[in-house]
């Protein structure tokens, strides 16, 4: 049975909201999209940064390669007199000392020893520096510092130096 007490109470839940209002939505919104630009901001920048161990594993191999190519050769020009650069009419196929590698730049790519581009390598440049080194007191023996850079022309900068020492 129902009193007229009871009866008021029933209707008075019955009327109570369910939903939300216009303010709490629009907070609800406002905070969905901070959260959503944050989590684009990360993803981007992650897909930004992805290719950079690639695109310097790729340049290291590239200074490594040279380098080899470079401390094959001996000290000295075994031809006569040194010039610190590649003698008249030299081109890097016929390189026959370390010293003819001093100023070589490619701007345009890694190249091959016949100068041909490796595919693929464009973005690349390589420069060789090569310079006298001393390497101790009293060692007597001349020395040649080598330095080849490979930067990479691309989104991403880098520069990776690879470092060695020849002796005679």
């Amino acid at each position: 049975m129902m009193n007229r007490h009871n009866k008021g109470r029933w209707l008075n839940i019955r009327n109570t909201q369910r939903g939300v209002t216009l303010i709490e939505l629009v907070v609800s919104i406002v905070i969905l999209s901070v959260a959503t630009a944050g989590i684009m901001m990360v993803i981007t920048q992650t897909t930004l940064s992805s290719a950079d161990p690639m695109i310097r594993e790729q340049a290291t191999a590239i200074a490594q390669s040279y380098m080899e190519e470079i401390l094959t050769q001996p000290l000295t020009n075994p031809g006569g007199v040194e010039v610190n650069g590649p003698e008249t009419g030299e081109v890097r196929s016929t390189y026959d000392d370390v010293w003819d590698y001093n100023g070589l730049n490619n701007n345009a790519g890694a190249l091959d020893q016949n100068g041909v581009a490796v595919s693929g390598l464009s973005g690349y440049n390589i420069a060789v520096r090569v310079t006298s080194a001393t390497l101790g007191p009293g060692s007597g023996s001349p020395a040649a510092r080598i330095v080849v850079t490979v930067t990479y022309d691309g989104m991403v900068s880098i520069n990776v130096p690879v470092t060695a020492y020849r002796l005679n």
